[in-house]
């Protein structure tokens, strides 16, 4: 008997020092994704921190690629980025990139209506 009360708090301490998985909600999981997704474009050509010209083109043709599509007009590109670059530092940074995901998110979102 005490040997099994012994090994029941044995595997209960053993419990407590492994780690513990996390449970995001769905709203922390769409952050984190947000995130990554700047963090996979970023620092490719500058600064870890910031977008490029370049690295926004990337980003933006690979995951908005239906939204904008190949983006092969100069011009176009030209005209996004530098809406983008509130601040005009010539880099997008996360706070830029977060904006305009939020103002796509909400020319998105099409209010249901009620009958």
């Amino acid at each position: 008997m005490f040997n099994k009360e012994l090994l029941q708090i044995r595997e209960h301490v053993s419990s407590l020092c492994k780690p513990k998985e996390v449970i995001m909600s769905d709203l922390q999981k769409g952050m984190a994704l947000l995130r990554s997704t700047f963090h996979k474009y970023s620092g490719k050509e500058g600064d870890k921190c910031t977008l490029t010209k370049g690295e926004l083109k990337d980003l933006l043709t690979k995951e908005l690629g239906d939204v904008f599509g190949s983006c092969k007009d100069q011009a176009t590109l030209d005209k996004i980025f530098k809406d983008l670059d509130a601040n005009a530092d010539g880099v997008v940074d996360f706070k830029e990139y977060v904006n305009m995901v939020c103002n796509m998110t909400m020319l998105c979102n099409k209010p249901v209506s009620k009958k």
